[in-house]
């Protein structure tokens, strides 16, 4: 079971990386229930993020879920509402879980209100992911991030790219087009999605919020276009203050995979994100990457031939323009989602059968009266079940039976 508050529709590297690795782990022939917002909650939006709803009152919902389910393991990806739900669910049960640190919501309630103290933010995470039995981190930089403000057990989890949306194929760019000194507009085949631009075209593909730092990119002075895929609520000051800056809003699919590789560049200014999965999506399409030297483009740019950071982001942008582009995506091979969906899956918090079996007698406490006997349960094994079988999916059908064929409001204790 995977509970979550970022999740499709939402538009985020969150949403997408989480959606991947559930694809692949439902490949690996594991039967996998996604606890979301968009199940039938009662929704609000998010504070300064109001395209981003966040449920409420689904504690209830969330327990009964996990006990219909009877899941092998619990994963808590996110420390919203859902999140919280989620770990008051498994710690009242005593079923252990794992969690993961996608965002660094300290530094970004800092840097939108100035009065709150990172140290704040950090003592919420760590209250949050204190009995997490791995925290999966996506970077080296994280972990030690994460370490140095003591929440424990951080383990590294890469990320991954499809290499098949995100390729070089897609780039219609005349060769030699990216000269620093060109006037000339890249992508000078008639359907260039740049056609108009003067090259070279610096590219920022996110969300445009004050956290992000897109400000800094857009400041810089770079020779060619600078081009912004992205909405947020920062767009309307942004292209007031840059109108020379060409606001291209929200792009998905094969449109965004085009405008990836149609780029010359794309420039990573933010300092707070924790991976930044568009900076692999771009190195598929063999498009280089520039940013600061911050976690992120630390972890992933330097020796890979693939871009630069640097302090001076101007700098950054000019160095990664003599980046082979064959080299960019040779290195973005590497990264794949089924590695990041077996890893995932190899740090999951599996309790051994005792356990179970005490868990799923107390669950069944709080449901209805009825008698039932429980399966004995064998030892846990890590290899693909194929869905359907197992002791446990038996243990779980007898619960889902005693779920649903009883209207009676479950009893609380």
């Amino acid at each position: 079971m995977i509970v979550t508050d970022a999740w499709e529709p939402q538009v985020n590297g969150v949403a997408t990386a989480l959606s991947r690795t559930v694809t692949e782990l439902r490949r690996m022939g594991c039967t996998v229930e996604v606890v979301t917002p968009w199940d039938g909650y009662r929704t609000i939006p998010l504070i300064t993020y109001s395209e981003i709803r966040v449920p409420i009152m689904a504690r209830d919902d969330v327990e009964r879920r996990f006990l219909e389910f009877a899941p092998d393991a619990v994963h808590i990806a996110t420390e919203g509402p859902l999140g919280w739900y989620a770990r008051a669910v498994c710690d009242h049960f005593g079923f252990p879980f794992t969690t993961s640190y996608h965002t660094q919501f300290p530094e970004y309630l800092s840097a939108r209100w100035s009065w709150i103290p990172l140290w704040a933010g950090y003592r919420y995470m760590r209250k949050f992911h204190d009995k997490s039995g791995r925290v999966l981190v996506t970077t080296p930089t994280m972990r030690e991030q994460l370490t140095h403000w003591r929440i424990r057990n951080v383990t590294p989890w890469s990320l991954g790219v499809d290499t098949e949306q995100f390729h070089p194929r897609r780039r219609t760019a005349k060769p030699g087009s990216t000269s620093p000194g060109s006037t000339s507009p890249s992508s000078a085949t008639p359907d260039g999605v740049y056609r108009d631009l003067p090259g070279p075209v610096f590219l920022y593909v996110g969300r445009l919020a004050v956290e992000k730092n897109v400000e800094a990119f857009l400041a810089l002075d770079l020779p060619g276009s600078k081009v912004v895929v992205g909405d947020g609520p920062a767009r309307a000051d942004l292209e007031a203050a840059y109108p020379d800056a060409h606001f291209r809003g929200r792009r998905s699919g094969d449109d965004l995979a085009r405008h990836f590789a149609d780029a010359d560049v794309l420039v990573f200014p933010s300092r707070t994100d924790t991976f930044g999965l568009v900076i692999l999506e771009a190195m598929a399409s063999g498009t280089p990457v520039a940013g600061f030297d911050a976690p992120g483009p630390r972890d992933l740019i330097p020796g890979s031939g693939a871009g630069a950071v640097d302090d001076d982001l101007r700098a950054a942008c000019l160095a990664a323009l003599d980046c082979s582009r064959e080299d960019t995506r040779r290195y973005a091979e590497h990264f794949s989602w089924r590695a990041c969906a077996e890893t995932f899956y190899a740090q999951l918090d599996v309790p051994p059968p005792p356990v179970r079996e005490r868990i799923w007698r107390r669950g069944i406490q709080r449901l209805p009266s009825i008698s039932l006997s429980m399966p004995a349960l064998s030892m846990p094994t890590l290899s693909m079940p194929s869905p359907g079988t197992g002791t446990v999916r038996r243990a779980a059908t007898r619960v889902h039976r005693l779920v649903t064929d009883r209207p009676t409001r479950t009893r609380r204790r």
